[in-house]
């Protein structure tokens, strides 16, 4: 992961939470309210080593919104999908995989990774090549999601994709141009969806292996939607009638 740290005062908290194996925490001196006793709580609880330092410290390590706090880890650890889709499958559950095809702003793929773990979705797959990966900005912005939900980083997605279909699972794509009104297909089963960049869109090649292309309709002029909204929107679709 880049850097090795996280920052902010709820991603470390998520993270140590989540299992996370922090190795120590940097603690502005200056750092005081109802969220920072938390933060104290949960280290105190989990036994982890952190320091109290001045400010300046902190803005030393990384210049972005760390609240006064950054915490040290090892690099991430990529969760194998095969496993994870079998684990999934042992509790009884439908699993629903996200597949992420090159998108590429840590802050789009935080905000997805954070829709994704409110909703429960199983999975999230990237490539291992041109594509965003879990850094200290993406996890601050998915609020620590990115500890919670197992990201799978794969070769490739077409392989992935055909698995998925040789177990039954419902595929859909997302596309400006879908034929399909995103309300109006039926999501049974074990589910995945795949979203693409906003400037390319789903590969070709992995539109062919879907079973809908779908799209969110348009009343306004813009033409299109940020892709962690979209997203947003298409999972909690997907999943609404597992309620």
């Amino acid at each position: 992961m880049e850097k090795d740290i996280i920052f902010g005062i709820r991603a470390v908290i998520e993270a140590i939470q989540g299992g996370r194996n922090i190795e120590r925490i940097l603690i502005s001196q200056n750092v005081q309210g109802k969220l920072a006793k938390e933060l104290m709580d949960v280290i105190k609880e989990n036994n982890i080593h952190f320091k109290k330092v001045k400010p300046e410290r902190i803005d030393w390590v990384t210049r972005k919104n760390h609240q006064g706090v950054v915490a040290y880890l090892p690099p991430v650890d990529y969760h194998d999908f095969e496993e994870v889709l079998e684990a999934s499958f042992d509790k009884g559950k439908e699993p629903f995989v996200l597949i992420l095809d090159g998108i590429t702003d840590v802050r789009n793929f935080g905000a997805i990774a954070r829709t994704a773990e409110c909703a429960g979705v199983d999975a999230i797959v990237i490539p291992d090549k041109g594509s965003v990966s879990v850094t200290s900005d993406a996890i601050k912005t998915s609020s620590g999601a990115l500890f919670r939900v197992p990201v799978c980083r794969e070769k490739n997605l077409y392989f992935v994709l055909r698995h998925l279909k040789n177990r039954n699972f419902t595929i859909a794509a997302a596309s400006e141009k879908g034929d399909k009104d995103y309300r109006k297909v039926e999501y049974k089963g074990p589910k995945a969806l795949i979203m693409g960049a906003e400037d390319k869109g789903v590969s070709g090649q992995l539109l062919k292996l879907a079973d809908a292309h779908v799209s969110i309709p348009i009343r306004g002029e813009i033409g299109s939607l940020n892709v962690s909204v979209a997203a947003g929107i298409l999972i909690y679709e997907m999943v609404r009638n597992l309620d």
